[in-house]
């Protein structure tokens, strides 16, 4: 897959419209775990995984309270952007970056320079809450300060209802408008990149088919396998704080 190093250098040079796709992987460098790789959080962990479903987190107040002292504790909010996400701001630089879209909720893309307006937060975002009742949010430091101070699963302040962060849960419906925005960017790229990411949760995953049917080139860098290595036109191993920069050379 080394072979693969030098091509793939070459069609992003090349590249006028480039579309990145990244998952957890790209921010493990971070200090982030991710889920499903060898020491992610749902392989050392699976009931963590419970955290995630929409109606255990609805129907069972302690799965609340242990999101909540996850929240608190998460290492996303001492982390810094690595040589991963900084390398996509060189593509920005360039001029070629068209699209970012990304399955992460930490915004260490944003952190590292670029600009949120080319940035599809395909799953949301941890750093603001919002009330699964009536819609009410605000920035996740406000309600985290009120978990610290006692309150272990805080209410939403104007109809009480159940709050949790501004993500996409199993079993939470994705916002269709931000699905439309990234199939359609997907096809407008002449080379997408694959970033951090197994390529196992749909519909986010099918943006590399529908990229590769539109024309686009396919390059693939993530620790492990994925399910589309087998369409791409590269695919490269390893870390991605490593890998990634030298694929994108300043």
């Amino acid at each position: 897959m080394t072979d693969d190093l030098e091509p793939a250098r070459r069609w992003l040079d090349e590249a006028r419209a480039v579309v990145v796709l990244t998952g957890a992987g790209i921010s493990t460098d971070s200090g982030i775990p991710d889920f499903r790789g060898p020491q992610g959080l749902w392989t050392k962990n699976p009931k963590a995984e419970l955290m995630s479903q929409l109606s255990y987190y609805v129907s069972d107040p302690e799965v609340r309270r242990l999101s909540w002292q996850n929240r608190v504790r998460s290492p996303a909010w001492t982390a810094e952007p690595n040589a991963g996400h900084r390398a996509l701001v060189e593509l920005q630089r360039r001029g070629t970056l068209h699209t970012l879209l990304t399955q992460n909720i930490d915004e260490l893309h944003q952190r590292a320079g670029i600009d949120p307006a080319r940035v599809v937060e395909l799953h949301g975002t941890m750093r603001r809450y919002a009330c699964l009742d009536c819609g009410a949010g605000g920035p996740m430091k406000e309600a985290l300060e009120r978990v610290r101070a006692g309150d272990e699963d805080p209410a939403c302040v104007h109809c009480s209802g159940i709050l949790k962060s501004a993500t996409i849960s199993f079993g939470q419906s994705l916002v269709p408008e931000v699905i439309d925005r990234a199939l359609e960017v997907a096809e407008e790229a002449d080379l997408l990149l694959a970033v951090g990411t197994t390529l196992a949760v749909y519909p986010v995953a099918n943006m590399v088919p529908r990229a590769r049917h539109a024309g686009a080139r396919i390059v693939i860098v993530n620790a492990e396998p994925t399910a589309y290595d087998d369409i791409a036109d590269a695919v490269l191993r390893g870390s991605i704080s490593e890998i990634f920069p030298q694929i994108v050379r300043a």
